[in-house]
């Protein structure tokens, strides 16, 4: 076959293909293990975070979290993990929503009174950095939910949320500066995502 033709630079082309898109499958299969376990362990930091404990290596956040956490649980799509801190439960709820540009999620922790927000941790997808990005590199305002009541005084409603202008200091944590519609999602994601969990947790 001539080396000019058009024939030969089609089929060449098509091996080539054939050959990287074998590799790119095998290199992803043997590494999918060490990928999920990575994926496992990310996840398993965000808790811990909620939890008030960061700053943990790889191998001291796994010891942790197999100390602290005692069981998980669907609700939903989503899980409730139930801790033990210092003798006393503190029930972790995983909850997703909507930022400005994409998917924003976190795990909320309520402290044994199962009224009072124990810790925080909030992630993204796609937010601004700088601006609604703040949700997940700011601990400062992480840490701003700590102490926070969940429910309104004598109701069931749910109370927790993010507000540009706060008029329940009890509950609400002031939005993240520049990034309103993203802290308007994570409000929404905070009332509408912790209902399922709140009944569970009573009866607990």
């Amino acid at each position: 076959m001539k080396t000019n033709s058009n024939t030969y630079t089609i089929i060449y082309s098509v091996i080539i293909v054939v050959i990287v898109a074998f590799l790119l499958a095998f290199v992803s299969q043997a590494l999918k293990a060490k990928q999920d376990a990575n994926v496992a362990l990310d996840v398993k930091k965000q808790i811990l975070y909620s939890l008030n404990i960061r700053g943990l290596g790889d191998s001291e956040a796994e010891a942790k979290y197999g100390e602290v956490v005692k069981s998980e649980e669907n609700v939903g799509e989503q899980k409730l993990y139930t801790a033990e801190i210092d003798g006393k439960p503190i029930y972790v709820c995983s909850v997703k929503g909507m930022g400005l540009w994409g998917p924003v999620y976190g795990f909320i922790s309520i402290s044994e009174d199962k009224n009072t927000v124990y810790g925080a941790y909030f992630n993204h997808d796609s937010e601004t950095a700088g601006l609604g990005a703040e949700i997940k590199d700011s601990q400062a305002w992480q840490e701003k939910f700590q102490g926070k009541k969940i429910f309104k005084e004598g109701s069931d409603d749910i109370a927790l949320g993010v507000a540009k202008k706060i008029e329940n200091p009890e509950s609400e944590v002031d939005c993240v500066t520049g990034a309103t519609l993203t802290s308007n999602g994570v409000s929404l994601m905070l009332k509408d995502g912790l209902k399922p969990f709140m009944e569970i947790i009573k009866n607990k």
